[in-house]
């Protein structure tokens, strides 16, 4: 096997995405049997109230490999995305959204920094948000990386494309429900001392589905828990 091939656990938070995590889950298969040495793929769906739950079913029956996990409630994002890194069983774990605006293709891009780093975070090119989602998550993320400091080491704190050893998740006991969760990562992976290394990827346009990040319930929580979590770590 070549020196670049790892053991990869890809997981997708999915909450009401029936439309877009078939072709998902098929085009990141594909992606790993070209770059993955050993590999699984898990869906957790978190609570859908839509078709979610019978064409994850489905692929999970049609291919090897792929498991799918169900909430009976929605817990929240970050409530799937530790449902995520608890079931990965891999020495590498993979994640990106169920909504479909990643091609996980681009996974092969972040690869060679395995070799240099414990954490390869991905970042937005070209990001697909109107400007107001934009500047918020400019403001969020310049508060995330001065309180945790990450400055010059993570440049999109909620880039749902992020590749990590096992370790990492091992190593911490994650707290956050909701979309502080991609901080605690990163802020959890570099107060432990590891290395961290960015790679750019396309951020494409949502086809279909609709996002929640600017509920403001969904924003309300993720204060309430950024600061629980500096409390934690200072």
């Amino acid at each position: 096997m070549p020196a670049s091939k790892l053991d990869i656990s890809v997981f997708f938070p999915a909450y009401n995405e029936g439309e877009n995590i078939g072709r998902l889950t098929r085009r990141t298969v594909e992606t790993l049997k070209r770059c993955a040495n050993r590999w699984e793929v898990i869906i957790v769906d978190d609570g859908s109230s839509d078709n979610t739950p019978e064409v994850a079913g489905r692929l999970e029956a049609e291919i090897p490999g792929v498991r799918y996990i169900r909430h009976q409630v929605n817990r929240g994002y970050g409530g799937a995305v530790k449902t995520g890194l608890q079931e990965s069983r891999l020495d590498w774990i993979f994640f990106t959204d169920g909504d479909g605006q990643f091609d996980t293709a681009e996974l092969e891009l972040l690869l060679p920094a395995a070799r240099e780093a414990d954490f390869i975070a991905g970042y937005r090119l070209n990001r697909q948000d109107n400007f107001m989602r934009q500047l918020n998550a400019w403001a969020w993320g310049t508060l995330v990386r001065t309180l945790f400091g990450l400055h010059g080491k993570v440049r999109d704190i909620d880039c749902a494309f992020k590749l990590f050893k096992r370790r990492v998740v091992d190593e911490c006991e994650f707290k956050s429900e909701g979309a502080m969760i991609s901080t605690e990562l990163l802020a959890r992976a570099k107060k432990l001392g590891y290395s961290f290394k960015e790679q750019g990827v396309h951020h494409l346009p949502r086809t279909a589905g609709t996002q929640t990040g600017a509920d403001p319930r969904v924003i309300l929580r993720a204060f309430k828990e950024l600061f629980q979590l500096y409390k934690q770590l200072k």
